[in-house]
């Protein structure tokens, strides 16, 4: 495949790849609430993949998630608790289930799709709960002995190496995404996303190239739970809900499908929302969150990054 060489680093890239390094030194004891952020941030990317750049629709992709968190909790205490490897093999069983799944979501029609993606998600929790005498069940997956990165550096009880563990392998998925979205393959995907019929008429193998977009979308949903199991050394019922399928979806919205860094932002927003209005107002604090989230929608149209984007250029 052939790169856009012109993909070349911006004052935004390094303001808020910057900001995380600034905030784990100026709040060291919030180091497991900026690590969760970036896998949260991963998995948005992940599902903005799928849907803002196929225009795959999808909303039971904690399905993929949750795999890859089970799977590397389950690699670590049964074949190996190297982290690295862990992690790889996590992210390639989820990108083969996607894979597999694909020939069923591609084919059909959006209500299809969200059907199908519904049903998976449900249905993996079912044999989650199912096979509670491994996976742990509704009492989550015990057990996870994560082994010192690179045989020296062990995953502390504060989060500062999960957070550089996290962050290093998130940042490296971007930079990879974003290459990978401006090949021939990435603006085919989204010619495709456009105008399905003008690409069919060009040549373009639509079918194919959707079925390894859901594919790529499912290996950094399962690279982004097994982060959550490796840092986190468990791994909870509720890592492959509708629910988090759902807060996900949120969080893309926010930020803006279709933008890379709107998964990453709507992410971050989100959570940083979260935690300030659960303080504020512990019994009320999704009424406050639900207000913004209407604002947002309202008043940017295709989420902050696009708000941005077009206050720019208005400036300009």
């Amino acid at each position: 495949m052939k790169y856009d060489k012109q993909a070349k680093l911006s004052w935004f890239d390094f303001v808020f790849w910057g900001m995380f390094i600034l905030a784990a030194a100026l709040f060291p004891n919030y180091l497991p609430f900026l690590t969760l952020i970036l896998i949260y941030g991963l998995f948005a990317l992940s599902l903005d993949i799928a849907l803002g750049y196929a225009g795959i629709l999808t909303v039971g992709h904690a399905a993929f998630f949750g795999l890859g968190a089970y799977a590397a909790g389950l690699i670590s205490i049964y074949i190996t608790s190297e982290p690295i490897s862990g992690l790889l093999l996590a992210g390639l069983i989820s990108m083969v289930v996607g894979y597999v799944l694909s020939f069923l979501v591609v084919r059909g029609s959006d209500l299809s799709r969200l059907m199908i993606t519904i049903g998976t998600v449900v249905l993996f929790g079912e044999v989650i709960r199912r096979f509670s005498s491994v996976t742990g069940g509704t009492d989550g997956l015990l057990g996870i002995d994560i082994a010192p990165l690179f045989g020296l550096f062990e995953f502390d009880f504060d989060g500062q190496l999960g957070f550089i563990y996290t962050y290093v392998i998130v940042l490296l998925l971007f930079l990879w995404v974003r290459r990978v979205v401006r090949t021939p393959f990435g603006y085919s995907v989204r010619g495709i996303h456009e105008n399905p019929t003008r690409m069919l008429a060009l040549g373009t193998p639509i079918t194919k190239r959707l079925r390894w977009s859901y594919a790529l979308s499912a290996l950094l949903a399962g690279i982004a739970g097994a982060l959550l199991a490796q840092t986190n050394q468990f791994v909870g019922i509720e890592a492959i809900s509708f629910d988090l399928s759902a807060q996900i979806l949120i969080m893309l919205v926010l930020g803006g499908a279709g933008r890379l860094y709107g998964g990453l932002v709507g992410a971050t927003i989100y959570m940083i929302l979260h935690d300030v209005f659960a303080d504020m107002s512990p019994e009320y604090w999704m009424f406050w969150l639900g207000l913004f989230l209407i604002f947002i929608v309202s008043v940017g149209k295709g989420g902050i990054v696009t708000w941005f984007d077009s206050l720019r250029r208005t400036k300009e």
